[in-house]
Formats: structure tokens, C-alpha cells, sequence
């Protein structure tokens, strides 16, 4: 698998180059290899490798300036970054750019970074979406059955496992902006979560329909799974809006997939999300409960969404909840989240 693919890694660390280097050399890769990002970019414009191995502390420039750079000038070029114990924020900040994987020093299994580079050749080679990163293996498992984890995903969900203020960093920095509009509408959210505690999870994606689709979960309500739970349904998520347009039947239909895999996975467990879909053209807010409960206030009147039953406990029983927005303003304020407090805002500006 590796024979004849080139390389290009770039790390201010001798030692490490020299191990990870000597390493695909024996597999059969062909190696090149640069101290810092400004020395990467020269060697990106000589020629552009199969795959890129990135540093994301380096002198000169900053790993995330150059992995940024380098997602505006080559952005299908498969990229991987490494980042030492404690640096979740910059490698969530790296995913956001379209890099692949992460992988975390120190690496006391050489077969992890084969693992990781196969897959992410193997997902190039298979023509996946350039959005698509490590945790869209989740996706692919669920589609093939009863297939065992990989390798590489094992190991990313029990480092996170083991590591649960990392897990919470790289939640935390998958976050989307807190402020984002699209034609008419804005939309935003005001988080406030304790330090200590898992984070609530939102998502969201405008779509050129004129819709705008959403998820919040609850990661800390499936206790020590609630990370590679949350990891999943975003895989799902984002799966599922490149392949269909969202609708309340895609949507239902979604949560039985999300279902069907944390029923067949030790690593996830029942959690409490929240879906909804924004259909401008129509002034709809459709929000489906999955035991995340929430407030919804649309016209000074506030309308409860609620469902006793969690993402993996039949939640697609239940039916989608619609809000009129002919006042041009809707809130959603989630409620029983702990110490969290957590409200979505969706608004018309031109009402």
C-alpha cells in the first residue's frame, strides 16, 4: 500500500524525522522532508507528494499557519498533523482546515502512524470528500456491517478515553463559529460550560436550498463513551448532508443509522441530542427531540420540545416539532444540562 508513495514531512524535530523518515523508507515510500513550514512550501511548489506530514509547533511559522496555507493553495492534498500531549485546540483548530488525522507525540506504536497514513491514502484514493476527516471512519464501519474498528480509530478513541481534558479540548475546538449568516438569516449561540464538565456540541451546516440543519448533543450524559458518541453522530451528520438535501424523513432516517451504530459499538453509548432543520423559504424551524430537552421561543410564547427517549433508545419514534417564524426571531435554550447554559438564536434580518 505504501510502495512508491511520497512523503512529504515536515518537522523541526531531527530525531523524529529521522525515526518516522527511516520508517516509510523501509516501507517504501519515497521520503522528503523540511524543518519548518516556510521550507514546506518550497518544497510543496517543487512537487506535490501523496501525503503531507505536518509538525504543529515549528519555528519560523506556526504549524496551523502553515497547515492553513497550505488548505487555500492545495486543498486536496491528504494532510496529517502531530501535536505533543495537550495541544487538542490547535489539532481541532488543524481539522477545521480539511487536515485528515492527528496523531499525538510521543507515538510509542511506529504501526499507528502506518495505520493512520493508509487510511487517509486509501480515503485520496477512493475519491472521499475533501471535508471528510478521521472520524468519518465511523460512518464507513456502520455501512459494512459488522467490520471491527481500525486500527488508527481505535487507538485516536482510546487515547481520548484515556484522556478526557484532551477530549474535551477537541470537542471544544470542533465547534463552529459563534457567529455565522447566510442570505437573510444569522444565526448564533451563547455557550457558558464549566471547565470541568463535557461540553454541549453544536454543529451546523447553511445549505444553498435556502435550509440551514443543525445538531446539539450533551456529550457528558453517555459518560465515558460521550466523546467518540459525539464524534459519531457528527460523522453521520456530515455524511449525510453531502450525500441528500435535509428534510424531516432524511432526518429520521438519519437518527436510525446514528442508533444502529451506537447499538453495535462498545465505544458509544445513549446520549441526548437535539436535531433541526431551518427552512427559510417557508419561516419553519423543525427541531426533533432525542432526550435533550430545550425551550423553544419563536413568539413570545415559549414551546417545550422534549422526548423521554435518548439518541440509541428509539428517539426516531418521535415526531419533528415545527415553529412558525413569521416574527423573524427564534430562540432555543436547552434546559437540564447541569452546570451548562446554552441557548441557539436564529434570526431574520430583514424582518
Amino acid at each position: 500500500m505504501l510502495e512508491g508513495k511520497e512523503v512529504l514531512i515536515v518537522e523541526d524535530d531531527p530525531v523524529f524525522i529521522r525515526i518516522i523518515g527511516g520508517f516509510l523508507r523501509k516501507e517504501g515510500c519515497i521520503v522528503r522532508e523540511a524543518g519548518n513550514g516556510l521550507d514546506g512550501l518550497k518544497a510543496l511548489r517543487e512537487g506535490i507528494p501523496d501525503l503531507l506530514l505536518s509538525d504543529l509547533s515549528m519555528p519560523v511559522m506556526t504549524g496551523l499557519e502553515f497547515v492553513e496555507e497550505v488548505s487555500l493553495e492545495y486543498p486536496m492534498l491528504p494532510v496529517i498533523v502531530i501535536s505533543g500531549t495537550g495541544g487538542m485546540s490547535d489539532v481541532a483548530q488543524a481539522l477545521r482546515f480539511g487536515v485528515k488525522d492527528f496523531l499525538i507525540k510521543p507515538i510509542d506504536d511506529i504501526m499507528v502512524v502506518k495505520s493512520a497514513i493508509i487510511s487517509v491514502l486509501e480515503d485520496a484514493d477512493g475519491g472521499a470528500s475533501s471535508d471528510a476527516d478521521f472520524s468519518q471512519q465511523w460512518f464507513k464501519l456502520a455501512q459494512g456491517g459488522d467490520q471491527p474498528l481500525t486500527e488508527e480509530l481505535k487507538w485516536h478513541l482510546d487515547d481520548l478515553l484515556d484522556n478526557p481534558g484532551n477530549a474535551r479540548d477537541l470537542l471544544m475546538g470542533l465547534m463552529p463559529d459563534q457567529d455565522s449568516r447566510q442570505g437573510d438569516w444569522r444565526l448564533s449561540y451563547h455557550s457558558l460550560q464549566s471547565a470541568d464538565s463535557s461540553p454541549v456540541v453544536l454543529d451546523y451546516t447553511w445549505m444553498m436550498d435556502g435550509q440551514m440543519a443543525f445538531y446539539m448533543v450533551d456529550s457528558g450524559s453517555a459518560g465515558k463513551n460521550g466523546t467518540a458518541t459525539t464524534l459519531m453522530i457528527r460523522a453521520f451528520f456530515n455524511e449525510y448532508l453531502r450525500s441528500q438535501d435535509a428534510d424531516e424523513r432524511g432526518f429520521v432516517h438519519l437518527v436510525h443509522q446514528i442508533e444502529h451504530a451506537i447499538k453495535k459499538s462498545t465505544y458509544a453509548s445513549p446520549i441526548r441530542a437535539m436535531f433541526g432543520i431551518l427552512n427559510a423559504a417557508d419561516n419553519e424551524l423543525s427541531v426533533l427531540s432525542a432526550g435533550l430537552n430545550a425551550s423553544v421561543d419563536g413568539t413570545g410564547n415559549a414551546i417545550i420540545v422534549n422526548n423521554d427517549h435518548l439518541l440509541g433508545v428509539d428517539a426516531a419514534s418521535e415526531h419533528f416539532q415545527t415553529i412558525d417564524l413569521a416574527s423573524g426571531n427564534v430562540r432555543v435554550s436547552l434546559s437540564e444540562v447541569g452546570l451548562t447554559s446554552f441557548s441557539l438564536d436564529i434570526q431574520r434580518l430583514s424582518a
